[in-house]
């Protein structure tokens, strides 16, 4: 029957919701400031794509010659490839320095980086905006590429009636905060990617985050080329009723992000009753907050310690003890090479999604020393210590800067990539490397079966601990600890062997300044200098090398090349991190440094 506009339109604002499964997104975690000015460009036609009405052959000759210039060991990621393995497809993000820009440069989309010069077109030529906002190390952000955005038919759609842009939600935090807020309005949740579809003056009339191609791919749920119709219909045809329903939602997206004046310093009835709400969440089973998917949210925890220790309160102790063992014994730990995955599909911190994020690592070795200090439990300081030898090991440029993450996925021996496979053992695979015997206590003691916990394979977790082990095996607990400890140094050399996952190699002042005060607070609290000297050094590289003409931070850094502006976040961070350094080595040059950080800051 036919339907009023208005009911039409909140019928297909619900497609959203339901094609929002679980699972199916990386979850929304933290907040971020408001946008910043976008960059202007000279106007342009299109790269040879898709469904585009003029090609621009000197436009297509630019980006060739960005293309050339990127040296023989480039690879494009794509499927549409020439004979000769070039790239059918370059579009404008080519000549961006995000990994996950770039990630998307081959794709037969015609898409914009954000900036003046996309909505200008969309003005000119009247057409919605598809915006698209995601990460370089995120599973299902690589899922909705394959799926949709490599797909010629859906590219060819979006270059005839949409322009369609692209965002690092890492690199532009303030754009990613104010479309999250349009997706949770409409949808009552957020992750990544995020879909959001929007008028040429920014106001966003439809959300969601992944999409599968079409219906029916993944169930019963909408597919993006039909998403992508409705919306476009409703565009055209119910013009008047878009505008309102997109002003409305703008509305609301300002509200939400409006910031209300608090009334100063928490007082102590806050803090209790913040840890009470804490206590009513808490999993006392599995440890955390809540239910899957499950974050390890170290600000939680280190309010709960902080608590404990001013009240003395068990339970806030017991709270963050059980959690921080049940995470350091599970699946979202990597038992093998130190460091934690970004969060855990299930409740017992089982198997988790794979990527690894340089601020949550900091954030969690920080936690991890206190509950040390607090708890005197040396247990705590060996997974500070993986943390921060992992990072110093796998994460820090030659410059001493901080990379920020490496991906959920990795290839398999046959080429393709699998989520998690970098990290997954089989009892084959630990019979050969350790032996019968040994390869027997391992299975035992991180719950190695032929069956698998993940895809057919094992994501190791602790599953019995030494001393229980060793009884179960009739043996002292030295030797079961040296045979784990020595099977833990051969499968991590064993799995240098494998491709590793790809890592995001940007440098991003905030999350360089959360490792670095995580590294200078392990230097002093551990009495370790090269802890304090890891600090010193990346610190002292954004400080120098990550500056703008003006002498301003800037947000991002690689391979030469400095990003965009910066963000509050970049300067408190690295005004902490110079803080922590003081702490760590009493040198009043640090003071100096924090208080020119906070002079511009406060500019």
């Amino acid at each position: 029957m036919n339907r009023s506009p208005q009911t039409r339109f909140g019928a297909l604002l619900l497609v959203a919701t339901a094609a929002l499964p679980g699972a199916a997104c990386d979850p929304v975690q933290p907040s971020a400031p408001q946008p910043a000015g976008e960059r202007s460009a000279g106007a342009e036609r299109d790269p040879d794509v898709p469904g585009v009405a003029f090609v621009d052959q000197a436009l297509q000759k630019r980006l060739d010659r960005v293309l050339a210039s990127q040296g023989p060991s480039y690879v494009p990621r794509s499927h549409h490839l020439n004979d000769d393995g070039s790239p059918r497809f370059t579009n404008r993000l080519i000549r961006e320095s995000s990994p996950y820009l770039l990630q998307h440069a081959h794709n037969p989309v015609n898409w914009y980086a954000w900036s003046d010069e996309a909505f200008d077109r969309a003005k000119r030529e009247n057409k919605p905006i598809f915006l698209s906002v995601g990460y370089s190390t995120c599973h299902w952000c690589h899922v909705m590429e394959r799926e949709s955005f490599e797909d010629e038919e859906i590219a060819a759609y979006l270059n005839r009636h949409f322009i369609a842009i692209k965002v690092d939600r890492e690199e532009r935090p303030d754009i990613d905060s104010v479309y999250m807020k349009a997706v949770t309005i409409l949808t009552g949740r957020g992750g990544w990617p995020m879909t959001v579809i929007m008028t040429p003056h920014k106001e966003p009339f439809f959300g969601g985050t992944y999409f599968p191609p079409r219906k029916g791919s993944r169930g019963n749920r909408a597919g993006l080329i039909d998403i992508l119709g409705d919306m476009m219909s409703l565009y055209e045809n119910e013009p008047t009723e878009v505008v309102a329903r997109a002003q409305e939602l703008s509305q609301r997206v300002e509200q939400a992000a409006a910031i209300k004046p608090g009334p100063g310093v928490p007082s102590d009835e806050v803090i209790v009753v913040a840890a009470q709400n804490l206590g009513r969440m808490f999993d006392p089973v599995d440890g955390g907050f809540g239910g899957a998917p499950k974050f390890p949210q170290p600000s939680r925890l280190s309010l709960l310690l902080r608590y404990a220790r001013r009240t003395r309160d068990a339970g806030a102790t017991a709270m963050v003890t059980t959690t921080l063992d049940k995470m350091a014994a599970g699946g979202i730990y990597d038992q093998v090479g130190g460091g934690f995955h970004r969060y855990s599909t299930d409740a017992q911190w089982l198997v988790p999604h794979f990527e690894k994020m340089l601020y949550d690592n900091a954030q969690l070795a920080v936690v991890y020393l206190e509950a040390w200090q607090h708890t005197g439990d040396s247990a705590y300081e060996r997974v500070a210590r993986e943390i921060l030898d992992y990072v110093a090991r796998e994460m820090t440029s030659p410059e001493g800067g901080f990379y920020s993450a490496t991906d959920a996925d990795s290839p398999t021996p046959s080429g393709h990539d699998e989520e998690g496979w970098f990290f997954t053992w089989t009892p084959g695979e630990l019979e050969r490397l350790l032996g019968a015997g040994d390869a027997a206590v391992v299975s035992s003691a991180f719950g190695v079966t032929e069956r698998g916990n993940f895809e057919g394979r094992n994501i190791l977790h602790r599953v019995k601990a030494d001393q229980e082990l060793a009884s179960e095996l009739g043996l002292a607990p030295k030797p079961v600890r040296e045979t784990i400890r020595s099977a833990r140094s051969t499968l991590y050399d064993a799995r240098a062997s494998r491709p590793p996952p790809i890592r995001d190699d940007k440098i991003i002042a905030a999350w360089n300044g959360m490792m670095g005060a995580a590294f200078a607070k392990a230097g002093w609290m551990l009495a370790e200098a090269r802890y304090v000297q890891v600090a010193a050094r990346a610190v002292g590289f954004v400080l120098t090398q990550m500056r703008a003409e003006d002498g301003a931070l800037v947000r991002t850094y690689r391979e030469g090349k400095k990003g965009r502006a910066s963000f509050l976040d970049d300067y408190a961070f690295m005004v902490t991190a110079c803080l922590d350094l003081y702490e760590a080595t009493g040198d009043a040059s640090w003071i100096e440094r924090a208080v020119e950080l906070q002079t511009d800051q406060d500019l």
